[in-house]
């Protein structure tokens, strides 16, 4: 059996067992130009339950484009489980698919194109602690698709680390004024005096900045339209008994941020420096953990 002809039955055993658990969509992650070509000649592929999951730098040949729902993903490796979560986010922030919407997932190994799992998953049940995801709080802030930009960076940083070396970094979006009362300068801030125009989260020279400065003490505070106000702030606020006892096991900059969380309307994103993985903070609680993979760290 080659990979088209696995893929296919990989595709129509997905179609089956989604209909069979009234699951609302089927996600397909595809990695390369090349996957998308091969897998628009299966028929499968046209039904209209299916998503296409592309990495964000690939481009989209003229077969599969306006034909599907196309959700765009971080390009960089990460766990299975973790491209499905951010999936989820993206496909939530686009409206494809609502938070209590049950979803089976096809996909392969991070780079390679061929498909070899599939995977069930009931957005409206709780999820564990070893898989927590809940984008419920995330939707109902104005300032979501900032939050998927700042996730973005911190994946970049959690998989590359800087110069050979990891980094750790903590990302403070939203609520600017009540963060910037429950913290310090812990070092002078090199955003301050800019225009807005030039500090905007999605510029790719910020993006440079903020990896080059993840490396000093503090974090970065960003606003909800994606300005970044300040970094190197010490945060102020005291980690609660229920925030210790859940972060069990995780550092002072995962208790910080989870604390600030809980005292204002604010999300936090850490990277963790011995693991590169990514978590969000909202009310002082986890509800999302990407994990890129770190073999990629340039030595």
């Amino acid at each position: 059996m080659n990979t088209d002809e696995q893929a296919d039955i990989l595709i129509n055993n997905a179609l089956q067992i989604a209909r069979d658990t009234a699951s609302d969509k089927v996600f397909l992650f595809l990695n390369s130009e090349q996957s998308c070509r091969t897998f628009a000649k299966i028929e499968s592929i046209k039904d209209e339950a299916i998503v296409l999951v592309i990495p964000k730098n690939q481009t989209i040949p003229d077969c599969v484009i306006n034909k599907k729902t196309i959700i765009h993903t971080w390009s960089g490796n990460q766990t299975r489980f973790s491209r499905v979560k951010y999936a989820f986010m993206q496909a939530v922030l686009q409206q494809v698919i609502q938070p209590d919407y049950k979803v089976v997932c096809v996909l392969g190994p991070w780079g390679k194109d061929h498909l070899d799992t599939i995977t069930v998953h009931d957005l409206s049940l709780s999820w564990s602690e070893e898989f927590p995801f809940d984008p419920r709080s995330l939707i109902t802030k104005n300032f979501f698709h900032t939050v998927i930009a700042v996730i973005d960076i911190a994946l970049d940083i959690g998989a590359l680390g800087r110069e050979g070396k990891p980094v750790g970094t903590t990302f403070i979006i939203g609520n600017v004024e009540q963060i910037i009362k429950s913290s310090h300068q812990a070092i002078f801030n090199p955003f301050k005096g800019y225009p807005k125009e030039i500090r905007e989260i999605n510029s790719s020279e910020v993006v440079e900045s903020i990896k080059e400065l993840a490396q000093l003490d503090g974090a970065f505070v960003i606003s909800g339209k994606g300005i970044v106000e300040a970094a190197g702030r010490h945060l102020d606020a005291d980690a609660v008994s229920s925030v210790a006892q859940q972060l069990k096991g995780l550092g002072s900059r995962h208790r910080a941020a989870a604390s600030i969380t809980m005292h204002s309307e604010a999300i936090a994103v850490v990277v963790s420096q011995s693991t590169g993985k990514v978590t969000i903070f909202d009310e002082g609680k986890i509800i999302a953990a990407l994990d890129p993979v770190i073999s990629s760290r340039m030595v």
